[in-house]
């Protein structure tokens, strides 16, 4: 009694017209609900109902029967017997004649062709039944646009499932369809229209049944609508977008053969069209409907297809030729609009699949033999004429594809056109082979017809691609046997001999840039053929390769030679990596890698060093096959340069060796690592260059800093790829060698390490310590987080000592501990073993000895240092040193998120902000040492904020495995900047004031923005101020650069936008001081382009300070700087506007 007397009250509920959408919601749920858990059956439904779906009362009628038709749409899974829906099929198709409840009815028709098939589904005969209702009582086009898509998705879904049932009617479905979509302009109501058309011609193939019969007249409902020309507002929630509905309509017009007559003539047509739109669109379903129909349909429209065709293809962009012919990727690098690549694809496809008969078309064409004729009679013409140069890119594309398409099109325009081009070109077809001459540029040298150059390396790179892609296909050389590959083995080597002929110009003869790739493009494609004799002798591929090399070896000179010969060498050595054992890739080793290594083991290579690294970094990019010898001979390099460093002090060989670091820092172990070669050729580099240092006597050790920065950079490169097994070898190794060299810390050994007392002399610290320390502080950078190091007590003590002699590498190396050392000793019970919380003690216990104190007690003030210390000046460069390296112990513990950062930033905070009672002290006593002491601190404190915040490219990074967690910068800039914006306020020093706005700047600008614009109403006004202040000293250059981008990126935002509209007047007086900011261009720029976008705030808040603007404006307009000028002559504009 409970649930009938529920069921009444939600079928009362819902037919209540007053009653909330929400309420009616509810209502459905819970009677769906009632069926689902079989408390009521659907009978017992229809029987409570009954007077809802018969009443007389047309609202209460159409609201049962709503009501009933969206709680079967909740059953689509609930199990229903045959019965029932054979009754409900029946009922709801009956009301479809009734058009005051149709809403329902439709709901209610939809939810039974919808239902799941293990549910219990509509038979033939009521899907039958139910779609001639629908065809004889419904005239959709005059119902409401969400009737008329229930209507759309009722015949789609029963054309899907039902199409036997509904083939059975004949005639008269497609007449009612096509009466039902015609003159339909909703775009989600056409998604349903182009689906129901297509489902349409799929269920009735026959060529005597109804599609055929009505093909005309669907099509002519169809095509009303290409192109599509849609116009919807953005702003309203429609989720169907113009290439839904494109491609849906393509998708009908492809759908049967029959439309052919009419949809290829209209297509044609649009393709002539002035609008680009519709000629792209046309040219899409040209391609589509080609496949779609057939070719005996096609063959009918070839001719008119071809001469269509020409004029989108020749829709080339206006380049020079030098642009076309500069770069050696497949294509020539040519820069095709849409149009002209839908242009090609559809040529493509109608050549695949006409064969010679279409490619006959082209051939006969009076144009194209016109166009060929011209290149090909031009003579020797070394250039294009300018008006010549899209035509020539027209034809050289049109066999380019044409070729490539098919075996039989392939051996046809080589028979036709490429042995031509070759009897211009000098080249004989059927020539003997011989070797090629070696490059001589005194030897005198006939220009070749350029135009004939290029058409035959347009039909030559075609030839290629079909043959690569027949032996991906079929993974064997089959396409030697074809006729257009014998015809170029007979050829090739001639060929090669005219490409280098006069490859090198003399120096009189100035060849133009394009020749010169060209010839280098030929000779790669040459190179890059498959199969190790055909086409290409391997004779032949040798000397093209030695030709190659001797251009990037003694060629240099001239530029545009030397890069596209270097391109084309690597990109052979890329497709011979394919193929890692074959004749040509061993040739490719032996002729390019070799060579070039040879080259770097030099005293003294014959072409410049920086461009013999350039061009063994592009060839070890080839692939893994090379990459590995070369790594093999730049470490060799590097080893013998090093002992020549050390021995002869020669200045020449240490930039060398810079250069060589760098370039394997750089190119060669990112290669490594792509390829993913073997770990021991970095751990190679690792373990000589620790045999090095121990071979190296103290007196010399080099001084240059750039190499060391070199060498450190490639030894934690290297470290960092090493597995923890590899890396722990590593450190042994630098133990020892440690143990043995460095002069304050006597017996580094494992062995030796207990009782080691570390000396605190600050002097003495010689070339050998700077390096040795920097090298092994780089190893400790790069370790992994599990590799362990043994004996860490001492290599804190020693990392300790360095750092507070000022060497910041030993500094990073401490962070990176920190970041990376277990935060608990688990299961080590050894007592050289530390935590994290060990070696945190160690370093704040151990780093200022007695004058720690004055720093980590809590009730110290900063300014007592001074009396705390017998001699603050001296100890000036140490507190310094220990703030510096104590920012990157900080920072190793702020991006793992550990709770003793707060006490390290306490240390910062302090240096920073001093107390009332230290201000009068300071102007009382006037303490000469303590002015001097406080402003190093301050200043060393303030860009410790900057390590903290900073992503450093020397340590703590993903590259050095370093721990991150995530959001840290966000979290510490919530934590820390209402400290500092306090201490703002409680301060009056101009130089207090000046260092805590530093700390600020340097927070905020390293804070990722989204951070910046919650805060927005805070900071503002101190960033206005910090770049007001910070502005007058010349060093804050940098920092008013990132602050202003900060500032820029909240008047992009709404948020931030709407709170500088607030302070406009402070905004736009800063803006203005910063005009004329002489210290950096990007600042006066910046400075501009943020007042660019306050031109658009409010005019009520701006108009005041227009003139004020402007004045400071037309000061601008003379910068030394163009871009500074353009700037401003663009704000200038948007302020005169404002009146």
């Amino acid at each position: 009694m409970e649930s009938q007397s529920s069921l009444v009250k939600h079928i009362e509920s819902f037919v209540d017209s007053s009653s909330s959408s929400d309420q009616q919601s509810t209502s459905v749920n819970s009677i769906a609900s009632l069926l689902k858990n079989d408390i009521i059956t659907m009978e017992y439904l229809v029987r409570e109902m009954e007077l809802y779906l018969t009443t007389t009362d047309h609202i209460l009628r159409a609201r049962g029967i709503l009501l009933l038709a969206e709680v079967l749409g909740h059953l689509q899974t609930k199990p229903l017997d045959s019965t029932s829906i054979h009754t409900l099929v029946g009922f709801f198709s009956e009301r479809l004649a009734d058009w005051r409840a149709l809403r329902g009815a439709l709901v209610g028709c939809l939810a039974l062709v919808k239902r799941k098939t293990n549910a219990g589904v509509i038979t033939g005969v009521d899907a039958k039944m139910l779609a001639q209702s629908f065809l004889e009582n419904l005239q959709v086009q005059s119902l409401g646009q969400h009737d008329r898509k229930l209507c759309f998705e009722l015949l789609e879904c029963l054309l899907d499932r039902h199409p036997e049932s509904l083939a059975a009617l004949g005639d008269h479905i497609v007449y009612g369809v096509c009466e039902a979509i015609e003159g339909e302009k909703d775009p989600q109501c056409l998604m349903h229209v182009f689906h129901i058309v297509e489902g349409l011609a799929h269920n009735f193939p026959d060529p005597s049944g109804p599609v055929a019969s009505f093909a005309e007249d669907l099509f002519d409902i169809i095509g009303r609508y290409f192109p599509i020309h849609y116009t919807h507002p953005k702003s309203e929630d429609v989720d169907v977008s113009r290439d839904d509905l494109s491609r849906a309509l393509m998708m009908a017009f492809s759908a049967s053969p029959f439309f052919e007559p009419f949809s290829i003539p209209l297509l044609l047509e649009k393709l002539s069209s002035n609008l680009p739109l519709a000629k792209l669109d046309s040219l899409k379903y040209l391609s589509y409907c080609t496949v779609k129909y057939g070719p005996e349909r096609i063959a009918k429209h070839a001719e008119a297809i071809w001469s269509s065709l020409k004029p989108a293809i020749c829709n080339l962009p206006s380049e020079d030729v030098s642009s076309w012919a500069s770069e050696l990727s497949d294509g020539m690098g040519f820069q095709e609009n849409e149009i002209t690549k839908e242009a090609l694809d559809l040529l493509q496809k109608v050549a695949s699949q006409q064969k010679n008969g279409f490619l006959n078309l082209v051939l006969k064409d009076k144009d194209i033999n016109c166009l060929i004729n011209l290149f090909v009679v031009s003579g020797s013409s070394g250039s294009v004429l300018p008006h010549n140069e899209q035509k020539l890119h027209f034809v050289g594309r049109l066999f380019s594809v044409l070729a490539k398409e098919s075996t039989a099109l392939c051996n046809t325009v080589v028979d036709t056109l490429f042995i031509r081009l070759l009897d211009n070109l000098g080249v004989s077809a059927n020539s003997s082979s011989k070797d090629v001459l070696a490059i001589d540029s005194n030897i005198p040298c006939q220009r070749l017809n350029f135009s004939a150059l290029y058409l035959c390396i347009e039909i030559l790179g075609a030839c290629r691609e079909l043959a690569v892609a027949s032996v991906q296909l079929t993974s064997n050389s089959d396409f030697v046997n074809d006729a257009w590959c014998q015809t170029l083995a007979g050829c090739s080597c001639s060929l090669t001999n005219v490409l280098v002929s006069d490859l090198v110009p003399s120096t009189s003869e100035k060849y133009h840039d394009a020749d010169i790739s060209l010839r280098v493009k030929g000779l790669q494609i040459l190179a890059t053929f498959p199969g190790d004799s055909v086409p290409v002798s391997k004779s032949t591929f040798e000397n093209i390769l030695a030709i190659l090399v001797s251009i990037v070896t003694n060629n240099y000179n001239t530029t545009s030679l030397w890069k596209v010969s270097l391109t084309a060498l690597a990109e052979t050595g890329t497709f011979l990596n394919e193929y890692p054992y074959s004749k040509k890739s061993l040739s490719y080793i032996s002729t390019v890698v070799e060579r070039m290594v040879s080259l770097i083991l030099l005293d003294d290579p014959t072409m410049p060093y920086s461009l013999l690294l350039e061009a063994l970094s592009g060839i070890s990019s080839s692939g893994r096959m090379f990459l590995s010898r070369i790594v093999e001979g730049v470490q060799e390099a590097i080893s013998a340069k090093f002992a020549k460093v050390y021995v002869d002090e020669d200045v020449k060989v240490s930039a060398e060796l810079v250069q060589l670091l760098d370039c394997y820092s750089m190119k060669l172990l990112p290669w490594l690592h792509t390829f993913k070669i073997s770990e021991g050729v970095p751990l190679c580099l690792a373990i000589d260059i620790w045999g090095q240092m121990e071979a190296t006597t103290e007196n010399h050790f080099p001084a240059e800093g750039k190499l060391l920065d070199a060498t450190k950079m490639a030894l934690k490169l290297a470290i960092a790829m090493l597995s923890e097994e590899d890396q722990w070898r590593v450190i042994e190794k630098a133990s020892e060698v440690i143990s043995s060299n460095l002069s304050f810390t006597p017996n580094f050994v494992p062995s030796k390490l207990e009782g080691l007392q570390i000396s605190e002399d600050t002097n003495g610290f010689t070339g050998r310590d700077e390096w040795l320390t920097s090298l092994f502080a780089s190893v400790v950078i790069a370790l992994r987080p599990r590799t362990q190091i043994v004996n860490i007590k001492t290599v804190l003590e020693l990392l300790l000592t360095a750092f507070l002699k000022g060497h910041v590498t030993s500094a990073q190396a401490l962070g990176s501990i920190v970041n990376k050392m277990p935060l608990k000793n688990n299961a080590m019970q050894d007592s050289s073993y530390f935590c994290l919380d060990d070696a945190l003690t160690l370093i704040l216990e151990r780093s200022l000895g007695s004058c720690s104190d004055s720093f980590l007690s809590s009730n110290s003030e900063m300014f007592d240092f001074v009396e705390l210390c017998p001699s603050a000046a001296d100890c000036v460069p140490l507190q310094v040193h220990y703030i510096s390296g104590l920012a990157w112990i900080g920072k190793g513990l702020l991006m793992r998120g550990h709770e003793k950062l707060k006490d390290i930033t306490m240390i910062f905070l302090r240096c920073l902000v001093s107390s009332s009672e230290s201000e009068a002290l300071t102007e009382n006593k006037g303490l000469s040492e303590k002015e001097e002491v406080l402003p190093l601190l301050a200043k060393s404190a303030a860009d410790a904020f900057h390590i903290l915040m900073s992503d450093s490219e020397d340590c703590l990074n993903r590259t050095f495995h370093a721990t991150a967690r995530p959001l840290y910068k966000q979290r510490f800039f919530s934590t820390v900047m209402p400290i500092l914006l306090s201490a703002v306020k409680k301060t009056h020093l101009h130089t207090v004031r000046s260092m805590l706005y530093r700390a600020i700047g340097h927070v905020i600008s390293n804070t990722p923005l989204a951070a910046v614009v919650i805060e927005t109403k805070k900071l503002l006004p101190v960033l206005l101020d910090a770049i007001s202040l910070l502005s007058e000293d010349i060093l804050n250059k940098d920092m008013i650069y990132n602050l202003l981008l900060v500032f820029s990126g909240l008047l992009m935002d709404k948020h931030g936008k709407d709170i500088a509209v607030e302070n406009a007047h402070v905004v736009i007086n800063c803006l203005t001081g910063l005009l004329s900011y002489p210290h950096k261009m990007l600042v006066r720029e910046t400075a501009i382009q943020c007042l660019v976008a306050v031109s658009v705030m409010p005019h009520t808040r701006i108009y005041p300070m227009r003139i004020q603007v402007l004045r400071a404006l037309s000061k601008v307009l003379d910068d030394p700087k163009r871009t500074v000028r353009q700037e401003a002559v663009r704000c200038r504009q948007a302020w005169s506007s404002i009146t």
